[in-house]
């Protein structure tokens, strides 16, 4: 059914007119405590993590850094505020709702002693971990209820302090603090004392917010979370404004700058500061990384030395992928190098559409700043990053969107006007034939430089193959651009390399795992083919090691080759037991080539470990499982892969039951199909269109593109260059075809761009008023993505009880 463009607008948004209705009927509806599934699927959910790794610059230490299955819901209901894009906990200055560790452990690479870090108050909430760059000591900051405190770990003796007097200002993402590069300082964003309590607002408005534009196209996605007012104009300069300081490990302060800073580092030499700081005037309509800012080099003292960026606020780019800003961007050091500064500038107005044979100019420009700044290179693409070796060797990429392509140069620092060298040039998509990444080292000033060996890199990557993944690690050699492979991962195992701990040997630092063994540490000789394991990690859920996994392939009606994880219960065998209630978890990708889109993802050797977050849950009450089942989205040459977006899901649906049925393993009258965010799009979509599924369950999706007009996931039109295409693709708009059961589940606190909350509301009305079949669940306090152990319990009751309504007990 197509409508014209005015009706599907005033469809799309003639719902808001009855959002008041609408949000009555919600609250009038069941409001109940907190319900948990049986305990079989409440084990998925208590198992503990494996610790993350920090491993020390001199490679010497691990650092292993203990986490939390989940928060409380009290965790997540402390404060928020929400400007900017950005939300924060106006109480301490800190980041809302983090991820945070609540133990560290040290442990010898060579002698292979554990220590516990002591000295740790009850209860830390540890972000934000760093070694300094002589490996002596650790750095790491503490989530309190009313500040962001900096603690100090001495690595010698494992003992833990708090740097005193000192609030830290953590509002930003990343780390509000940097190590010196003399290992005796460090560089931290502060609250500054004495700055009184926040703006108020005032009862009465002050007079209406009014926005103009003339003739200026400024199109913008359909961001979160947004200044709305003079107010929270206010309440940004107040939270976000800060002081940078020098502090010592002693814990004497020096103030070096002040501003609302967003950036800074230290030149490896550590004489000069690189500080970006954000600018007035504010926007209503783009997040505070589209904000005006200055770039400016300042000397070790705080003194102002030289001035690289001065932009505007960027709030008119395209929505094209490739799109970009004006003047030097990604400016940073040079790591090897003193005091180098290095920057990026389009050429092409940022404007991907600009027909131009150079699109970017590399610059560099050393300290003491006052010259002109030297080209180091030209790309015909756009510029995504630069890793730095020695005066020899850096590597830039390039990459463009609409084909797919990537090309690695090799260029020479200390030879700028010296010719580029092309390494390799191949679509980012084909992950068979990926060369890998270049293994990295830490300088002595803490920077991270490319690690070269033999006249060549260290490249280690996953080793995709159409047996799965076999992970590598390869020496490319710079001159003959030749590969040599010197070791690659062996069944039954699936180890990839970490790192290296001797160049010379070589000795790599490995992650090994099998499907029964968890993922634990070794170190690995390759000269010898010797090998050692530093770590004893345990089986996180020992009494569910025998459910069955297997890697299968299999093609849609297309012959387009599609693969999956078929999990099966324990004991379970398909001659005696018969067909099981099936559930298939996917996540749609888009491709510009359907030989990568059929090439095989994952490894039939990584460890089982079954996660709440997916379809795991529905195996401990004897359901088969797809997981990852490939829902690719091809279009080749003039097509683009949401063209026929409907279509190919439809035939990915349909190849993954048939997949399971030729089995024997799944009823393919007992099927459902479920998804998050994007896969929730696809649960809908598929539901809407096909009688393959009995039932589907839709996580924090959206479901009607006309609520994001200027493009959404992978589409760059907008809604008036292809308004069918926006209609077609939105099952909000086929809801009357959507006959099959669908739960919906989504946070009621949904910062993603288009998964607004009302997304979820909308489609659930809709279905409402036609007869349809549907549950809406909204979990308070949740985001995006779901945190707290009361909010993911009550998600896997809702998902099961569906699940046995709708699927095991359908005929």
């Amino acid at each position: 059914m197509k409508l014209k463009f005015s009706t599907a607008i005033l469809a799309g948004l003639g719902l808001a007119a009855t959002s008041l209705t609408a949000l009555q009927s919600l609250q009038a509806a069941e409001v109940s405590a907190y319900q948990e599934p049986p305990q079989s699927i409440i084990d998925l959910v208590d198992a503990p993590l494996t610790p993350a790794l920090s491993l020390s610059p001199r490679r010497d230490q691990m650092l292993l850094m203990e986490r939390p299955p989940l928060r409380t819901i009290a965790d997540l209901a402390e404060p928020e505020k929400r400007l900017a894009g950005i939300r924060f906990n106006p109480d301490n200055h800190g980041p809302s709702r983090p991820n945070y560790f609540t133990g560290l452990v040290l442990k010898s690479v060579d002698e292979g002693t554990r220590q516990a870090v002591s000295g740790l108050p009850a209860d830390t909430r540890i972000r934000d971990v760093s070694f300094a760059p002589d490996g002596r000591h650790i750095a790491f900051t503490r989530v309190e209820d009313d500040r962001i405190s900096l603690w100090l770990v001495d690595v010698e003796s494992a003992e833990a302090r708090e740097l005193r007097g000192l609030d830290v200002n953590a509002t930003y993402r990343g780390s509000p603090y940097v190590w010196g590069p003399d290992s005796e300082s460090l560089l931290v964003r502060r609250v500054v004392p004495g700055k009184g309590a926040a703006p108020e607002r005032s009862p009465v408005p002050a007079g209406p917010v009014v926005q103009e534009n003339r003739g200026r196209a400024a199109p913008a996605r359909t961001y979160q979370d947004l200044l709305q007012n003079s107010h929270d104009e206010a309440l940004f300069e107040y939270y976000f404004h800060g002081e940078l300081v020098r502090v010592s490990l002693n814990g004497r302060q020096t103030v070096l700058t002040e501003g609302i800073l967003s950036d800074f580092s230290a030149s490896p030499d550590g004489n000069y500061l690189l500080v970006e700081r954000l600018r007035s005037p504010w926007s209503y309509s783009v997040p505070f990384f589209r904000f005006a800012r200055t770039v400016d080099v300042l000397d070790a003292d705080g003194a102002a030395v030289h001035r690289v960026v001065d932009r505007d606020l960027a709030d008119d780019l395209p929505i094209a992928f490739d799109a970009t800003v004006t003047g030097p961007r990604s400016v940073s050091w040079r790591s090897d190098a003193p005091a180098t500064l290095f920057w990026a500038e389009a050429q092409d107005g940022g404007d991907p559409r600009e027909e131009v044979e150079v699109r970017e100019r590399l610059y560099l420009l050393e300290a003491p700043f006052d010259g002109e700044p030297v080209q180091l290179a030209e790309l015909g693409d756009r510029f995504r990053g630069i890793r730095f070796g020695d005066g020899e060797t850096a590597l830039v990429l390039e990459r463009w969107y609409n084909n797919r392509a990537e090309t690695v140069w090799r260029v020479a620092p200390d030879q700028p006007g010296a010719d580029p060298v092309r390494l390799w040039e191949r679509s980012w998509e084909d992950r068979y034939n990926d060369p890998g990444q270049p293994l990295m080292r830490t300088t002595k000033s803490g920077h991270r430089a490319l690690l070269l060996a033999d006249g060549g890199l260290l490249m280690a990557g996953d080793g995709a193959s159409d047996e799965g993944d076999r992970p590598f690690l390869n020496h490319f050699n710079l001159d003959s651009l030749e590969t040599e492979r010197l070791w690659r991962s062996e069944s039954p195992w699936f180890e990839r390399v970490v790192t290296a701990l001797d160049v010379d040997a070589p000795v790599v630092l490995t992650r090994r795992e099998s499907v029964d063994t968890p993922p634990n540490y070794y170190w690995r000789d390759l000269s010898s083919d010797s090998k050692g394991r530093l770590t004893d990690f345990p089986h996180p859920m020992p009494e569910l090691k025998g459910v069955s996994r297997e890697l299968i392939t299999y093609e849609r009606e297309d012959g387009l080759p599609m693969s999956a994880q078929m999990y099966l219960p324990a004991g379970y065998d398909p001659e005696t037991d018969g067909p099981l209630p099936t559930l298939v978890w996917a996540y749609p990708r888009e491709y510009r080539s359907a030989d990568a889109a059929g090439q095989i993802q994952g490894s039939p050797y990584q460890f089982n470990r079954l996660s709440y977050w997916g379809p795991h849950f529905a195996l401990t009450q004897g359901y088969a499982v797809l997981d990852r089942a490939t829902m690719p989205v091809v279009g080749e040459g003039d097509k683009e892969p949401n063209d026929t977006f409907i279509e190919q899901l439809v035939m990915n649906g349909k190849a993954a039951v048939q997949a399971g049925v030729e089995r024997g393993v799944t009823d393919p009258n007992r099927v459902a199909l479920g998804g998050h965010s994007y896969g929730a799009f696809m649960t809908a979509n598929v539901l809407a269109h096909s009688d393959t599924f009995q039932a589907g369950i839709a996580r924090s999706g959206a479901f009607n593109r006309t609520l994001t007009p200027f493009g959404f996931q992978r589409e760059q039109r907008t809604i008036w260059d292809d308004t069918d295409l926006y209609i077609r693709m939105s099952p909000f708009f086929a809801a009357d075809q959507l006959d099959r059961p669908i739960l919906l589940i989504h946070g009621a606190e949904d910062n993603n761009s288009g998964t607004f909350p009302m997304q979820s509301e909308r489609l659930f009305e809709a279905l409402r008023g036609l007869g349809g079949t549907a549950r809406l669940v909204m979990l308070p306090e949740e985001s995006h993505g779901y945190r707290a152990r009361e909010s993911v319990l009550h998600m896997l009751h809702e998902q099961l009880e569906w699940l046995e309504e709708f699927v095991k007990a359908a005929e």
